[in-house]
Parts: structure tokens; C-alpha cells; sequence
């Protein structure tokens, strides 16, 4: 198996960019650290957990909406002066208002499983009429029921509005998962990026290295008149172009290490090393089971699911329109008044209405509010058809995209093993690379080839390098594009949390 030399290996980049100002952190870099760095620093996954965020409070607030609530409203005081019409038989005439108020009142309401409300309120109001000179006060207290009448064959909407924030909770969380399965791969797709650019500069330079024996081999061979100057000649052309190839890879892999460190959320003044690890580790994976995790796991198939059952709530909320609509209201009250001249302190207005309140019998209310659609000339009926149509869409939609699914992990699966031969096979195409490589530097050196034959070898050899680089970072794509399409992680053999 091809091995890269010791002294290649690692690369720090920091030396690359020497000419920056000195670096902040040092980062020792794999994929897996890669990818944790970019979950934690990556603008794109702080904006999604954000969205997260959000939703987790929406739902929050709906499962409070249906907890007991308690309010307390207070005028502190209010001052009015105004003018007010009065109209009788005799005409309209205006008269002066001048007066200000205190109020309070507190009230406890519970919602019901029936998306009704039953309440409680208790309060008290004081009215100073300076222009009557008196003080107006009053206490009550009631306890009531409200029902919407259209809970009972139409609509909760309570209990609906739970379950969309539920539901909306849900496929932020199954778009936050995909998204972050999608960083996953966009990492590792630049993590492998960086690694082919290091190593064809490695390549590169190993090729310089090659090169310059070559030519010092020409050189000697040209002083001992071993060979014409037109080759010699050659070999120093060809040293030429080598070192121009290095140059170009190792600009390659500078712009590609400061896009890395942007997609990681680093400053570009921050130092990154990172090793090369290529060594091969076929990876079985079954097409039914693949198949199967995609199905199960994917979240555009749940999203589907949502929103077709979202629509279905779209559907009885627009037939409720069509319905007889309204509310029962139940009401039972204690009221006091009283009126005393402003003389009289405040407190002792408020005993006389206490007294009112306990001797005057309590009040009772009961009402029914109705509204019946009459005629809406087919309105409402077009309406909930085009709802039905939009789910049936929904379920075609949900339909389709299994199978796209399916087809998709078939293809991938195929494609991933016929790449994992490929590669197979190149390791062994790159063994006799090497091998003849050595053969043909050994018989350059004895005079048997000339420096075009070596030339080629030496292209030949590098052809080699960079195919099999090129089907390992494949390889490794394949495996990571299959565990976001999956959600499980055929490498470590395990479902991706």
C-alpha cells in the first residue's frame, strides 16, 4: 500500500503564512474535530439553532396558554375633563364633565379541554364628580362561563393550535437535523478538499525531489561525456517545470486552507495543522438496510407527514367557516354601589357599598349568540375543495419522494462500492508505479533509457499519485454523502444522533 513519506505527513500551515500577523490559536485538526469546531463556531448552525429556539418558545407558550391565568388591570387614577352632549325632546344641549377614577380589578380565567373559558373576577371602582361634589363607588364580584358552540362539531382551536405548534416544533427540529447532517458533508467535502491539495503539493514536491536527482544524475553523466547537452539541457527544463508545478499546488493548498478556516468560523489569523491519513477501510454496506434507514430517518418524509396533517386541520378549520357559529355565556354576579359627598372619606364610602354588595341578591346571566351562514354563492365550498386539492398534492408529493429516495440510495449504494473497487484497484496500479519507477531511474542511471524515457516515467508515476488520491477522496465523500442521505454512519456502524 502507498504510504507518504514521514517528513510530508504533517503540514503546518502556520509556516505557509508566515507573512500574516502572528497567530492567535493553534488548531490540531481531523474530520471529527473539524466537524465539532464547525457545529460550534459555524454562523449557519448558530442561525438554525436560533430558528430551534424559537419554535421551543412557541410551543412553550401554547401549552401555557391552556394553563390558569391570572391579570390584574388598575387605573391609578384617570382624570378626565370634557363636554358631553345630552339629547332629549326639548333639543341637545352640552354640559361640563369633570371627574377622575380608581380601579382595579383582578381576574382568573381556566381554559377549558371544551376551548371554552370559566373565570373569576373580582374588583371595585371610585368615580369623584367635582362638579356634583359627590363620590360614586362600586364593588363586584362574578364567576362565568364562555363556550364557543362550534368546539362541539367544528373546530377546538385550542386544542389545534397545541398540536400545530407541536408539529412546527417538530419539523424545525427535522430541519435543524438535516441541515446540520448537511454541514456534515459540506465539512467534510472541504476537509477532504484540503487534504487533496495538500498531498498533490506533497506529490509535487515529490516530484521536485525526483526531478533534481535526475538532473543531478545528468549532470554527471554530461561531465563524463556520457551523454549530450541537449539532454543535460532537457533535465534542467524539466527541473524548471517541476518546481513551477510545486509553486502552483502550494498556492492551491493556501487558498484552500483560508477557505477552510472561514467555513470553520476561524479567524484567518489562526494556524491549522492537520495530518493525512489514507489508508483504505472497506466499508460493507446492505442496500435494503440503507434503504430502509433513509425511509425511516429522512426528514422530508416526516415534513411531508407534517404538513399533510396540517393541511388536514387547514381543511376542518375552513369548513368550520361554513357553520353555524357562536357562543353560551353563563354569568353569575354580586354587585355594590354607593354615593356619599365627597366630605365623606373614601373608606367610608366603600363600607356603605360593602353593605350594598351583601343585601342585594346576586344576579345571574345566561345568553346564546349565534351566526349561521345563509348564503355565501359556493364561497366556502370552493374554498375547502382547494384545501383537498393542496393535500392531495401533499400525499403525491410524499408519495414521490419515496421513491426518489429509494432510487437515490440504490444509485449511491452502487456507486460507493464500485468506487471502494476502483480504489482497491489503484492501490495495486500504484504499487507497480512505484515499482517501475525505480526500475526505469536505475537503468537512466546505467545508460539504458534516455531522459524523455525517464520523463514519462516519472509523469507516469504521478498520473498514478493523483489518480488514486483523487478515487480515495471519492471514496470517502461517497461514504459521507450516504450517512447524511441515511443518517447512520456505516463507518462506525452506528445511527447518527
Amino acid at each position: 500500500m502507498y504510504q507518504i513519506p514521514k517528513f510530508i505527513l504533517i503540514v503546518l500551515v502556520s509556516t505557509a503564512f508566515a507573512i500574516s500577523a502572528p497567530a492567535q490559536e493553534i488548531y490540531r485538526l481531523d474530520l471529527e474535530t473539524s466537524i465539532l469546531l464547525a457545529r460550534q463556531k459555524s454562523i449557519r448552525m448558530q442561525t438554525l439553532q436560533q430558528s430551534l429556539k424559537a419554535a421551543s418558545f412557541n410551543l412553550k407558550a401554547a401549552i401555557s396558554s391552556n394553563r390558569t391565568h391570572v391579570d390584574l388591570n388598575l387605573t391609578l387614577p384617570q382624570y378626565t375633563e370634557t363636554v358631553k352632549q345630552w339629547e332629549d325632546s326639548t333639543g341637545i344641549s352640552f354640559y361640563p364633565v369633570r371627574q377622575s377614577q380608581l380601579a382595579s380589578s383582578l381576574t382568573i380565567s381556566q381554559p377549558l379541554p371544551t376551548d371554552g373559558s370559566l373565570y373569576i373576577r373580582a374588583g371595585g371602582q371610585s368615580y369623584t364628580d367635582y362638579y356634583a361634589n359627590d363620590r360614586n363607588t362600586q364593588l363586584s364580584s362574578s364567576i362565568g362561563l364562555r363556550q364557543p358552540i362550534e368546539a362541539f362539531f367544528g373546530i377546538n382551536n385550542n386544542r389545534m393550535n397545541y398540536r400545530q405548534a407541536k408539529l412546527n416544533y417538530e419539523m424545525t427540529m427535522k430541519q435543524l437535523k438535516r441541515e446540520e447532517l448537511n454541514l456534515v458533508y459540506d465539512i467534510s467535502q472541504d476537509y477532504f478538499t484540503l487534504l487533496q491539495m495538500q498531498e498533490r503539493m506533497n506529490i509535487a514536491r515529490l516530484s521536485l525531489e525526483k526531478q533534481k536527482e535526475a538532473c543531478t544524475i545528468a549532470q554527471s553523466k554530461f561531465a563524463a561525456g556520457l551523454i549530450r547537452e541537449v539532454e543535460a539541457l532537457q533535465m534542467e527544463v524539466d527541473l524548471s517545470a517541476s518546481e513551477n508545478s510545486f509553486d502552483m499546488a502550494k498556492v492551491d493548498f493556501l487558498s484552500q486552507v483560508g477557505s477552510f478556516k472561514q467555513n470553520l468560523g476561524l479567524s484567518l489569523k489562526d494556524s491549522i495543522v492537520v495530518s493525512s491519513e489514507f489508508t483504505i477501510k472497506p466499508v460493507a454496506v446492505n442496500v435494503e438496510k440503507a434503504v430502509d434507514l433513509a425511509l425511516n430517518n429522512r426528514p422530508e418524509i416526516r415534513e411531508n407527514a407534517i404538513r399533510i396533517e396540517m393541511q388536514e386541520m387547514n381543511i376542518k378549520r375552513q369548513r368550520a367557516q361554513g357553520m353555524p357559529s357562536g357562543s353560551i355565556l353563563l354569568d353569575y354576579n354580586f354587585i355594590g354601589v354607593g354615593k356619599d359627598p365627597r366630605t365623606v372619606t373614601m373608606g367610608g364610602t366603600f363600607d356603605q357599598t360593602w353593605q350594598n354588595l351583601t343585601s342585594r341578591p346576586g344576579s345571574f346571566g345566561v345568553g346564546l349568540t349565534a351566526s349561521i351562514p345563509i348564503v355565501d354563492w359556493g364561497e366556502n365550498k370552493a374554498r375547502v375543495q382547494s384545501a383537498i386539492a393542496s393535500l392531495k398534492q401533499d400525499q403525491l408529493q410524499m408519495e414521490d419522494n419515496k421513491m426518489t429516495i429509494e432510487r437515490d440510495i440504490r444509485t449511491q449504494v452502487d456507486r460507493l462500492q464500485s468506487s471502494l473497487r476502483r480504489l482497491q484497484l489503484l492501490e495495486k496500479s500504484l504499487v507497480v508505479a512505484e515499482k517501475s519507477f525505480d526500475i526505469s531511474r536505475q537503468r537512466y542511471a546505467n545508460g539504458e533509457i534516455d531522459s524523455q524515457s525517464m520523463a514519462l516515467e516519472r509523469e507516469r508515476l504521478n498520473g498514478a499519485y493523483n489518480t488514486r488520491l483523487d478515487a480515495y477522496i471519492s471514496y470517502k465523500l461517497l461514504l459521507s454523502d450516504l450517512m447524511r442521505k441515511t443518517f447512520y454512519d456505516f463507518e462506525k456502524d452506528k445511527a447518527v444522533q
